[in-house]
């Protein structure tokens, strides 16, 4: 798991997803404000998620948990 404290914190957001979920969902979901920089941080972050392998990019932009 990669050293950075918003990992655990999106990962608990993706266990508690009935579907896919956006950068912007997660941003509420951990309380962030709505500005573009938190969500493209936020989108940078799952996007390393899906090349570590723990998370699949379905759609342009909607991130679900590897099973």
């Amino acid at each position: 798991m990669p050293e950075h404290p918003d990992y655990p914190r999106i990962l608990g957001v993706f266990n508690d997803a009935t579907g896919p979920l956006r950068a912007r969902d997660v941003c509420e979901a951990l309380d962030h404000e709505l500005l573009p920089k938190n969500i493209e941080g936020t989108r940078a972050k799952l996007k390393r998620l899906v090349k570590l392998d723990i998370l699949t990019e379905v759609d342009t932009g909607s991130f679900v948990r590897k099973q």
